[in-house]
């Protein structure tokens, strides 16, 4: 049975965004190569196949350099972000921030630094809340 289409880019899609919205454009040596420093070692083929889906997903443009082709990310870092966790927020915490903020606090360990920031940032927001 096929993989369900995801709405959002699966986690090799995802790593490669990530390799490109640190430098771009990089061409499939050099995505492979950057794929390979995270441990992800992958044939040439499986790579040029997932940009190429990446390109109809419209998650990259593709352009040629000589007889190389160039990816760049057609899609910034803050909107994946934001649809990603926009998801989350609504299929698994039925669109409690809340419920969000109380789970992240019991999973994660925040240092007191960051606890100081994240209550600025809340108090920031209470802030425009009330304008």
């Amino acid at each position: 049975m096929a993989r369900p289409k995801s709405i959002h880019p699966t986690d090799l899609e995802l790593q490669i965004l990530k390799c490109l919205w640190e430098s771009s454009p990089m061409s499939v040596r050099e995505i492979r190569e950057s794929l390979s420093k995270q441990g992800r070692e992958l044939a040439h083929t499986s790579v040029i196949t997932t940009l190429n889906v990446m390109v109809g997903k419209k998650y990259l443009t593709r352009s040629m350099q000589g007889k190389s082709c160039l990816f760049v990310p057609n899609v910034t870092r803050e909107a994946v972000t934001e649809g990603m966790l926009g998801d989350v927020v609504k299929r698994v915490f039925d669109g409690s921030a809340k419920a969000v903020m109380l789970s992240l606090f019991e999973s994660t360990e925040l240092d007191p630094d960051e606890l100081k920031e994240l209550r600025q940032i809340l108090d920031q927001k209470a802030k425009e809340q009330q304008k």
